[in-house]
């Protein structure tokens, strides 16, 4: 018994060295999987107030290039996704949540919230009552959609459009359950991270209120059939420049073994967000020496999951997205620039009845240019890559 005390204590300190050294809105391990501190020490959890997890995605990547020599451009082991997480329920009205990613750096000097950007999450939760909950602290942006939504952890390859966001920044969200099945969700957050001279460029006169407005309605209709992840948002960037952003997120469950989703996604950015269409019109330089205005940039994003064995998962994704200009603007003609599409394929096993999967997949992408962008010196390229990995939220406490 003094043997298996000294062991619980001991991965009590370990758990501990690890937070003190270091998206997504998914609960974390819904499998109910014991950690690894129950299965060293033995003894089970009695309360839920300390929840501690791993958040790892590695994989082989082989990448293949169009202007590639030998079609292989590299290959080499690369750990996409390490995040560390603790969340727990202090009692029935207050909840926290903190995860930070591992492989980013800690930097937080020049912030806007103070925190560096590897910290996603950092935020405590109060229920003010039976349909009332208030968020306050670093939280995911609500910005609506599937892909946004999922833990990072999942995606093989985010589209262009989420790829190029800032999806974690520190606010208020004020979330009333209209039904069991209705969800709104108001959220107001900073808008940027660093200076706007980082996220913008110079040239630009500054925002007195750099803040992110969103409202957000998830549902699950029809016995769970169909799910929503809809949301609007507008965001002031600079003095007098806004970015106005649409997503809506709609998930089909056909059955236990299939479903799917589809995310539309639309942003009008009168300063170049993304920096996307900046970079691919010549970069700040082109514009004196900020982003370019009346940037245009739309998404569709389709995934499809079969369950072909309980252990086996066949799945394929699909995204088309376009980049242009919104209005003639600084000697850039209005049109579409950039039309873009994604692909991915692949297989899943679960070895476990937990979340550790292991997976084989393609991924590509095909980048097609229009005249307007070819006067720019674009041309058409494409990119491919097979990762063969794995995928775990491993509960450490």
């Amino acid at each position: 018994m003094k043997m298996r005390n000294t062991l619980f204590v001991l991965v009590a300190l370990v758990a501990g060295m690890a937070s003190a050294q270091v998206t997504s809105r998914n609960a974390a391990n819904a499998y109910g999987e014991k950690s690894l501190a129950e299965r060293v020490t033995k003894i089970e959890k009695q309360n839920d107030w300390f929840n501690l997890y791993m958040n790892m995605h590695g994989a082989f990547d082989a990448k293949f290039n169009q202007d590639s020599r030998n079609g292989l451009s590299e290959g080499a082991f690369n750990m996409r996704q390490l995040r560390i997480e603790a969340k727990g329920k202090v009692n029935d009205w207050l909840s926290y949540r903190w995860r930070q990613r591992l492989n980013r750096s800690n930097d937080g000097g020049g912030m806007i919230d103070n925190l560096p950007n590897s910290i996603d999450l950092a935020y405590i939760a109060v229920q003010l009552n039976e349909k009332l909950s208030l968020t306050a602290g670093k939280q995911c942006a609500a910005y609506g959609g599937f892909e946004f939504d999922a833990n990072p952890i999942e995606i093989y390859q985010y589209s262009e459009i989420i790829n190029n966001m800032s999806n974690f920044m520190t606010g208020l969200s004020l979330i009333y359950d209209v039904t069991p099945t209705q969800q709104l969700q108001f959220q107001i957050l900073d808008s940027r991270n660093g200076s706007q001279e980082d996220t913008y460029g110079a040239g630009l006169e500054e925002s007195r209120l750099p803040l992110v407005y969103s409202v957000n309605w998830n549902a699950n209709m029809f016995d769970n059939a169909w799910q929503t992840r809809w949301s609007a948002s507008l965001m002031e960037e600079t003095h007098g420049k806004y970015m106005y952003y649409v997503a809506l997120g709609n998930q089909f469950n056909f059955s236990e073994r299939c479903n799917m989703y589809v995310d539309l996604m639309s942003s009008l950015e009168q300063v170049d967000r993304k920096g996307i269409m900046t970079n691919l019109l010549g970069g700040q330089g082109a514009f004196g020496g900020h982003n370019m205005y009346n940037a245009l940039y739309n998404s569709l994003v389709t995934k499809i999951n079969f369950r072909v064995q309980p252990k086996w998962n066949l799945f394929a994704k699909g995204m088309f997205e376009s980049a242009g200009v919104a209005k003639d603007t600084d000697g850039v003609a209005k049109g579409n620039y950039r039309t873009s599409l994604g692909y991915i394929a692949g297989v899943e096993f679960y070895p476990m009845e937990t979340n550790l999967h292991f997976y084989l997949a393609f991924i590509g992408q095909s980048n097609f240019f229009t005249e307007r962008a070819k006067a720019f010196g674009q041309d058409d390229y494409s990119t491919q890559r097979v990762s063969l990995g794995f995928i775990y939220q491993l509960p450490l406490f």
